[in-house]
């Protein structure tokens, strides 16, 4: 798996940097607090400059790629 790295705004979520940078947030929420040890002690809203690691797209793609299959009959 594949990262790179973004470098947070000043104020600025998890989730709002996932958006940014990657367009997309379920799943690769998770992803990045995994690969960033620590980075939820910094709290909800993060400092300016404060690096992020991020999965490479397509890894976060098949995080949240998925299909829901409803069967009606047997």
């Amino acid at each position: 798996m594949g990262t790179i790295t973004a470098t947070a705004l000043d104020g600025e979520t998890v989730d709002e940097i996932c958006w940014r940078m990657l367009g997309a947030t379920a799943g690769v929420t998770e992803q990045v607090l995994a690969l960033n040890a620590g980075l939820a002690a910094a709290g909800p809203r993060l400092p300016a400059g404060t690096q992020v690691t991020l999965p490479d797209t397509a890894s976060a793609a098949t995080a949240t790629a998925t299909i829901d299959i409803v069967q009606l009959w047997n």
